[in-house]
């Protein structure tokens, strides 16, 4: 292995790497001369989009990060918020999306291991795994076969690492068709005296390369992920990495036995540019510097080059950084989960990252030059001209159905709104034992062992609407993640964001993104909180479109008492049915799935939202929820107050933890009949407009509960205290679904449209 074999460096090749003539200008003025091979390969992963966020971080330092439950905010592997009794929540999503466009299977499941690391990294335990997905229509056999691998590849990995998927989100658009949006969600909980950090701190420590060995598998992977898709993509296979769940999950015992026994000082999962993101991000943390001689590292293909290990992001490995004399405990305890260990270098104080094949030096660059010297750009921001057009919208011009039972069984077939049942019930959603409330309520909700506390997860994003409105739009998906979370009974502690977006190059891409960034901020600073870690994912473009912007949520919230967690379904015939926030707005369709389903539109301006009204909602549902007040609670969002009533009449059955012990008593898989059905006898006529108006128009901050029949002067009267809007529908009936005047069916038929539109599809 020889320097000098390596090939010629020149601004061609710099710009096949990703690189452009100013950037590649740059790194020649701060070497002082032309870059080995090895050198321009870490230069153009770490000057990358997907790490250096070069296009992005300007827009992303103006988020709130800071409030007292914040224990780690953006910079870290993962965020970490305190839920008290000495415990704080880990929480991170990322995109894996050119990855999955290209290898479904593959793609999808290396982005759980990816996510799984972050959690892990910082010494917390996963616990909870949610998917946010985004695909085309499904009447298209590719994004069928896309569709059915990325499930595949999330409940194949999830399932064998023990880490349940509790929950998530399925969008389909014709958008997305080509680049599909995959996104994962990882939490974990973690004791705050044991949170570890991504830092290679103290001159003469040791680095050591753990788990398994190393490939060429996901070389330039980060570089990939920073471009467009194109007719050539396919080709790129090799920068999608393969993963080993087995071994992830060897190794997320040792690193969190590691952690336990103080023996190591930090700790950098080998994620987008494998080791070197890894080495260098800690070393710049700390104000050091790194020298790490690669042929000590454990391959398993022969011939490897500096060049190739550096850049391989080859799954389930670590970077650890400990006191030297550490080093044979540290091995013994890898030995134990059959994982490799190897020292492979140590810290320095001069500040250069120094890559070595024995004595040979390869690369010998400035921490400070790879990543606070990275590039930092503000691109032009232009509003793009279809939104004046698409503003012009007149709902009064839209013809009425004659007929609004089918339309509403339509829409309950419409697969954004239909039951995700198929993709589910491939997950694994109780493995540790911890899920309190299944996959198909407003969130997830997992109890915190030894307390009596449970905490609730949420992701939302709706990307027709930001393409309508960025700022609203964007606004709106902080707002509907804090609602679902209110709706079961969780204060909102932090968020996390994914912001997939097309070619920031583009003026017009760039205005949905900045005005999406502004409009978190605006819900952030609103409904008081704070963003604790995200990412960015640019170029999601394929050769003639972008994605809808789609600036996705996640988001935890903190359930002081396990009583009183609420979900979305009617519980019991004669239950009084409120619709509650904000009544006394205009019904608008515009961007709705109504709009877009039964009328074949993608249009006007998505629906308003009074932030002020919002956060009065979260406060009276919570209040209502920790007096025992309400029996039920679920948000409205796509299809309106009729899908959403409907839907709190049909998702019990396949979620609902107190049906299922109901059900124990019935003997195995009773049927629906055998269960019995809640149904609803309402009237909607106080809300405005027209009938497929007050039944479909998605109206925000507003949400249906149920109370029992005595219970009604108090919830009045509460709701009345915190100056929220309330208006009596009606009451849970049995069988039949009846909204007065408009709509008259049978319960199993709307349940028989939800839950069969999707394995209808994909037969």
């Amino acid at each position: 292995m020889s320097k000098s074999q390596e090939p010629q460096v020149d601004l061609k090749l710099a710009e096949s790497f990703g690189l452009n003539t100013e950037e590649y200008q740059s790194i020649l003025k701060i070497m002082g001369r032309t870059p080995s091979y090895t050198e321009l390969g870490i230069f153009s992963v770490l000057w990358s989009e997907h790490c250096s966020y070069k296009n992005s971080k300007a827009m992303l330092k103006l988020f709130p990060t800071r409030a007292a439950q914040v224990l780690q905010g953006p910079g870290e592997n993962a965020g970490i918020v305190d839920i008290g009794d000495g415990l704080g929540v880990a929480m991170k999503v990322e995109s894996h999306n050119h990855p999955s466009a290209i290898e479904p299977y593959q793609g999808a499941a290396t982005g759980i291991g990816g996510i799984l690391r972050d959690i892990f990294t910082m010494g917390a335990r996963p616990i909870a795994l949610m998917d946010p997905l985004y695909f085309g229509s499904l009447d298209d056999a590719h994004v069928r076969h896309l569709f059915g691998g990325v499930v595949s590849g999330i409940a194949d990995y999830g399932n064998c690492v023990g880490v349940p998927t509790v929950g998530g989100s399925v969008f389909f658009d014709e958008s997305y068709t080509t680049n599909p949006l995959v996104n994962v969600l990882a939490l974990g909980i973690v004791e705050n005296k044991k949170i570890m950090k991504g830092i290679a701190k103290g001159i003469g420590n040791i680095i050591l390369a753990v788990g398994a060995t190393t490939g060429r598998d996901g070389i330039h992977g980060a570089t990939f992920a920073s471009e467009e898709l194109s007719e050539q993509s396919a080709a790129k296979r090799p920068s999608v990495q393969i993963g080993d769940p087995f071994t992830k999950k060897l190794l997320l015992e040792a690193t969190l036995e590691l952690i336990d026994s103080g023996l190591a000082v930090g700790i950098q999962d080998m994620g987008a540019a494998g080791l070197t993101s890894s080495s260098i991000e800690m070393a710049s943390r700390a104000r050091t510097g790194i020298e790490m001689d690669v042929s000590k590292i454990p391959l398993r293909e022969t011939g490897m080059t500096p060049y190739e290990i550096m850049l391989s992001e080859s799954q389930e490995r670590m970077v650890v950084v400990a006191p030297p004399e550490n080093a044979d405990k540290i091995k013994a305890l890898f030995d134990k989960w059959e994982l490799h260990c190897a020292v492979i270098g140590r810290v320095t104080g001069d500040g250069k990252v120094r890559i070595k094949w024995q004595d040979e030096v390869f690369a010998d660059i400035p921490v400070k030059a790879l990543v606070d010297d990275a590039p930092v750009y503000h691109r032009e921001s232009k509003e793009p001209e279809y939104l004046a057009e698409l503003h012009k919208f007149d709902q009064g011009k839209v013809e009425q159905p004659k007929d609004l039972n089918k339309t509403l069984l339509q829409l309950l077939a419409a697969p954004t709104i239909a039951s995700k049942r198929w993709v589910y019930k491939q997950y694994d959603h109780q493995v540790r034992t911890n899920t309190a409330v299944l996959p198909g309520s407003d969130a997830a909700v997992l109890r915190v062992r030894g307390t009596k506390k449970a905490i609730a997860l949420t992701t939302d994003c709706n990307g027709r609407y930001v393409y309508l409105e960025p700022f609203t739009g964007a606004a709106i998906a902080v707002a509907e993640a804090a609602r679902n979370l209110a709706c079961s009974g969780a204060r909102p502690l932090g968020l996390t964001d994914c912001l997939n977006f097309g070619n920031p190059y583009k003026p017009e891409v760039f205005y949905q993104f900045k005005r999406s960034v502004e409009g978190i901020i605006a819900a952030c600073n609103s409904l008081q909180i704070p963003v604790i870690s995200g990412n960015v994912s640019f170029y999601n473009e394929s050769l003639t479109h972008s994605v809808y912007p789609t600036p996705l949520i996640g988001m935890v919230g903190l359930i002081e008492n396990l009583a009183d967690i609420t979900t979305q379904w009617f519980k019991q015939e004669g239950d009084v049915v409120y619709l509650a926030g904000n009544l006394s707005s205009k019904p608008d369709i515009g961007g709705s799935e109504y709009l877009k389903t039964v009328h074949k539109l993608v249009t006007g301006k998505c629906p308003e939202l009074d932030l002020e009204k919002e956060k009065a909602l979260h406060s009276f549902l919570l209040s209502a929820i920790s007096s025992k007040l309400l029996r039920s609670a679920h948000d409205c969002s796509e299809g309106g107050v009729a899908v959403a009533l409907a839907e709190c009449c049909i998702s019990d059955l396949s979620t609902s933890q107190e049906k299922i012990k109901v059900n124990l008593s019935a003997g195995p898989n009773p049927s629906p009949e055998r269960r019995g059905e809640l149904g609803l006898d309402a009237d909607i006529s106080g809300l405005a407009g027209r009938s497929d108006l007050k039944l479909f128009a998605e109206n925000q901050s507003r949400a249906i509960v149920s109370c029992q029949a005595a219970d009604v002067e108090k919830l009045e009267a509460e709701a009345k205290r915190l100056g929220v809007e309330v208006m009596k529908l009606g009451k849970v009936g049995s069988n039949r679904f009846v909204i007065k005047g408009m709509v008259d069916l049978p319960v199993s038929e709307l349940r028989k449209a939800w839950e069969e539109a999707i394995p209808d599809k994909m037969r």
